[in-house]
């Protein structure tokens, strides 16, 4: 890869819904960085396809366990910096599943997670609008809006 050049970074993310029409989200507290919230999700393994990431990453990240995510519902490109601190150019696809309200199961967490993940929380549409700290993707909200929508 030349100087300057992103990895291309595939991952899986997922809108986890409950009853209450609450969204969960996972709070990391990085020590170089300020803590910010995101949905349940990560990166393709090399040979995986989206919808396999995507069930695969919601049992590791929360213990819960779904044949199916349904179908994509959004894609999005961005350019970040990884925890790892790796430049990289992802591209994301969503996906939406509806659950019943649970308490989220660690045990499937990496070394990494462990260190990172300090909560799990549900959030109404309300309380996202009003949070004071960073929630990724900026535009969650919309994502939201759009699967109400469906």
């Amino acid at each position: 890869m030349s100087e300057g050049a992103r990895r291309i970074r595939r991952a899986a993310r997922l809108l986890l819904i409950d009853e209450q029409e609450r969204l969960l989200l996972i709070r990391f507290a990085p020590p170089t960085r300020r803590a910010f919230w995101c949905g349940v999700g990560g990166e393709c393994d090399p040979d995986e396809d989206y919808h396999a990431a995507a069930v695969r990453e919601l049992f590791e990240e929360t213990g819960l366990s779904v044949g199916n995510c349904g179908p994509e519902i959004a894609r999005r490109t961005d350019d970040f910096i990884t925890l790892e601190g790796e430049p990289v150019t992802s591209d994301e696809r969503f996906f939406c599943v509806r659950t019943t309200s649970f308490t989220p199961d660690s045990a499937g967490h990496t070394d990494l997670e462990r260190a990172l993940i300090k909560e799990f929380r549900w959030f109404t549409a309300a309380e996202l609008a009003e949070w004071h700290e960073p929630v990724f993707p900026v535009n969650i909200l919309d994502l939201l809006q759009a699967e109400r929508a469906t």
